[in-house]
C-alpha cells in the first residue's frame, strides 16, 4: 500500500535525495532497523547530510511532509 507513495517520493526527490528501501528480513535491513529503533513496517526516515534523523514516520508516509522536509534541508 505504501509502494506507490514511495515510488512517487523517489520521483519527486530525484537529484535532491536518495530513497532507499531496506528489507527488515535481511541482515542489512535488520541491522538498520535495530540501529534506528524501527518497530513497525513501513517506517520512513529522513536523514540530513550528517546522518542525523530529521523526520521519521511510521505507517503510510506523508508524501507532502517528506518532500517539504527534504526541500528545507537543501537550503
Amino acid at each position: 500500500m505504501a509502494k506507490p507513495i514511495v515510488d512517487g517520493l523517489e520521483n519527486d526527490l530525484q537529484g535532491r535525495a536518495r530513497v532507499m528501501r531496506l528489507n527488515v528480513l535481511h541482515s542489512v535491513g535488520t541491522s538498520a532497523a535495530r540501529r534506528f529503533g524501527v518497530h513497525a513496517v513501513p517506517t520512513f526516515i529522513v536523514f540530513d547530510g550528517q546522518g542525523r534523523v530529521v523526520e521519521a514516520q511510521i505507517g503510510i508516509p506523508n508524501r507532502a511532509k517528506i518532500t517539504s522536509v527534504v526541500r528545507a534541508l537543501a537550503h
